[in-house]
């Protein structure tokens, strides 16, 4: 009985060491200030019920392990399906969890954020209009566009648009998914949060 008792202590021992080793080197951090329009658009958007649930999943700021030192860097890891920003120093990042494309739309390289903006509206690509042939011309920015909340637009090294996005959801259940046809999704709240601190013209490394 003791020897049973003993090998049920290691394991669960090893878990409460390893989850106390995270403890210090993860810390959450404070959703940003909202504007009254933010708050209102909020209230009428669907709700991140799932969001920060999974502590593993959770938002964390943590040590910089990206490779990437340079402050406001944007490093996104589609496998994994996490934004990291770099923070002043290169030691650390901000860590959001994101749902990449599908398998058949995921993308890698470099980009810079070309513009940023609030409460977008989206005009539906050619790859969606075909799959949604009723799809609108254009739906405005609100609660209920596919862009949620924030729009952070990802431009080639020459300007150009690349037609990606890092945006908000209007289907937050779905983050930590696969599901867009290329571009990188957040919780709205997320999306507020890294568009203050993300600057235009900041490099964004999509793994």
């Amino acid at each position: 009985m003791h020897t049973k008792s003993f090998r049920f202590f290691r394991p669960a021992a090893a878990l409460a060491l390893a989850l106390m080793a995270t403890a210090c080197s993860y810390s959450s951090f404070p959703d940003p200030k909202l504007s009254s329009r933010d708050v209102e658009l909020l209230a009428l958007a669907p709700k991140s019920l799932n969001r920060d649930l999974d502590p593993t999943r959770a938002r964390y700021r943590m040590p910089n392990t990206t490779g990437e030192k340079v402050a406001g860097t944007v490093v996104v890891d589609s496998a994994a399906r996490f934004l990291y920003y770099v923070e002043e120093g290169g030691q650390t990042v901000l860590r959001y969890e994101i749902s990449p494309g599908q398998e058949a739309h995921q993308w890698s390289g470099t980009a810079i954020v070309g513009r940023k903006v609030e409460w977008p509206s989206w005009t539906p690509g050619a790859t969606a209009r075909k799959m949604v042939p009723s799809l609108p011309g254009v739906v405005p920015g609100g609660p209920n566009n596919p862009l949620g909340a924030r729009g952070i637009y990802l431009h080639d090294e020459k300007g150009r648009d690349t037609e990606y996005r890092i945006h908000g959801t209007n289907e937050p259940e779905m983050i930590g998914h696969p599901v867009s046809l290329g571009c990188i999704r957040m919780h709205n709240i997320d999306a507020i949060d890294l568009y203050s601190r993300v600057k235009v013209g900041s490099k964004v490394v999509v793994r």
